[in-house]
């Protein structure tokens, strides 16, 4: 069966545009014209990734983005922001509620299949069988591959897709420092320009659950000009 998208923006000539181009590469597309429909869609067809305008009637991308990510029987679903705001409060605040990605308008459709590709790449790299270890140890950090679970000194930390790939790069490089393209292809499957914020903010968020002092990190560190690199002094 092809992987179905759910596409969601008030505006029908882009979920038009959209829809066509991913028919094309092979996807079924689902619609939804707000934030209620939306929500009403998830839970009846279980899509496989949403498209989600963040500006939109009834429940904004936001208040959506919040609703699948609490809900254990969505929470797994794959979510593209799309965002006619440019402000960088906007994408940050996207991510922090947990979108895995966000585009920008205006946008170039064969971006967006490009994106769509890559996220559904990176779902099933995470749900595959690994031959590499199925869990990673540093200090209290334990990261379990399998389980898809982080817990730091035996209590459970939830994760974001994008921040448990991050997490995994690190630990399976102790020590080495990771460019900040390596983190965008390992954590999103692709590195552009532009990109960077995004990986801040990716980075910021996940300190938060990991540092005993966010402002002061002890295991992520910053190496300023190149990227960030897990200290070796927990191990």
């Amino acid at each position: 069966m092809p992987q179905r998208i759910l596409v969601v923006d008030d505006d029908r000539s882009i979920v038009k545009v959209i829809s066509s181009y991913l028919e094309q590469s092979g996807y079924q597309v689902l619609a939804a014209y707000d934030g209620e429909m939306a929500l009403h869609q998830l839970r009846r067809e279980r899509p496989d990734l949403v498209i989600l305008d963040l500006m939109m009637p009834k429940r904004d991308g936001w208040e959506v983005t919040q609703i699948i990510r609490a809900d254990k029987t969505l929470a797994a679903t794959p979510i593209i922001m799309l965002t006619a705001r440019v402000e960088d409060t906007d994408k940050i605040v996207g991510l922090e509620v947990g979108a895995d990605d966000y585009i920008t308008k205006p946008f170039n459709a064969r971006e967006v299949v490009t994106r769509v590709k890559a996220l559904l790449r990176r779902v099933k790299l995470d749900q595959s069988p690994n031959a590499a270890p199925h869990v990673l140890l540093c200090g209290d950090l334990k990261l379990d591959l399998d389980q898809h679970s982080l817990s730091i000194d035996s209590v459970t930390v939830e994760l974001t897709r994008t921040e448990f790939k991050l997490l995994e790069a690190f630990l399976a490089n102790p020590g080495y420092t990771l460019t900040r393209d390596d983190l965008l292809e390992k954590s999103l499957g692709y590195a552009y320009e532009g990109m960077g914020r995004a990986l801040d903010t990716h980075i910021r968020n996940l300190r938060r659950k990991i540092e005993p002092d966010p402002d002061n990190p002890t295991y992520i560190q910053t190496v300023y000009g190149i990227g960030y690199r897990l200290t070796g002094e927990h191990q």
